[in-house]
């Protein structure tokens, strides 16, 4: 599926992004794997650009963009948000972020309360300081291992997989990929960061009106974490969805049904 596909220029570089539909903004933040970027939500793009201006980045370190040979920090990964919007000339926007992307944007309410209208997390990362073995143990995915996830993490048909895949797999052979991705780990499971950057005792300092999707299944973030989540959130609301850990790929439409409901509500 075709997106208008665009470059902003930002302190470190070139950084590519999606931008489609009128209205308010709304940022889609991704999570950490290693073939994810701004395209990771082809499946909600449409839907959601009928009632919004959405704008879905590739994370500093991901994507085409320009990247940089050091660690990309939480702090810095924050603050790409923020620049982000800068150059867009967005005072505040609406966010959206699945995995290391709810993460992110739990900290930029956090820190900016200012920026973010409201909030959405999707399976959040931030509420558990434990690393994975996906992260620590990491190696390149073939082909087929993307073809694999991909039917693992979706309904899709066959020939809308094969695609998925191949489009990931032109990120793998990108030559300083690895290099960069190893860096990103690298700080990110580090325990001394995970704690220092965990989320639990900043989530009541955030004001911003809140959604919690979580699968019912998710194998990486217990849903129990969820429950905890809506309990130190001031203004949060919780659902369930019946799925994994890819909520936005495994169930697209009630994702979409979900977020297109929360950010219209007239009071939340």
């Amino acid at each position: 599926m075709y997106f208008t596909e665009r470059y902003v220029t930002l302190s470190h570089g070139r950084t590519r992004y999606f931008d489609e539909g009128m209205g308010e903004p709304l940022i889609l933040l991704h999570g950490v794997g290693f073939t994810s970027g701004g395209d990771y939500f082809w499946a909600n793009i449409p839907a959601l650009a009928q009632h919004f201006r959405v704008l879905a980045p590739d994370f500093v370190g991901w994507g085409p963009g320009d990247r940089l040979p050091i660690e990309y920090s939480f702090a810095y990964l924050v603050d790409f948000v923020r620049e982000f919007q800068d150059a867009l000339g967005l005072s505040a926007s609406h966010l959206v972020g699945h995995s290391m992307g709810g993460w992110i944007a739990a900290l930029l309410a956090y820190e900016s309360p200012g920026r973010v209208n409201r909030l959405v997390l999707v399976a959040n990362g931030g509420m558990a300081t434990r690393t994975l073995p996906s992260m620590t143990a990491f190696q390149p995915p073939s082909l087929d291992d993307l073809i694999r996830e991909w039917s693992q993490r979706s309904s899709f048909d066959a020939a809308t997989l094969q695609a998925l895949a191949e489009r990931d797999f032109q990120k793998v052979a990108r030559p300083d990929a690895l290099d960069s991705y190893r860096r990103i780990l690298a700080h990110m499971n580090h325990p001394v960061n995970r704690q220092r950057y965990a989320l639990p005792r900043r989530l009541p300092h955030i004001a911003a009106p809140t959604l919690i999707l979580w699968g019912e299944q998710d194998p990486v973030n217990d849903v129990s974490l969820a429950a905890e989540e809506q309990r130190l959130l001031p203004h949060a609301t919780l659902r369930l969805l019946p799925a994994g850990h890819f909520v936005p790929t495994e169930v697209p439409d009630a994702f979409n049904q979900e977020v297109i409901q929360f950010l219209t509500a007239q009071e939340v």
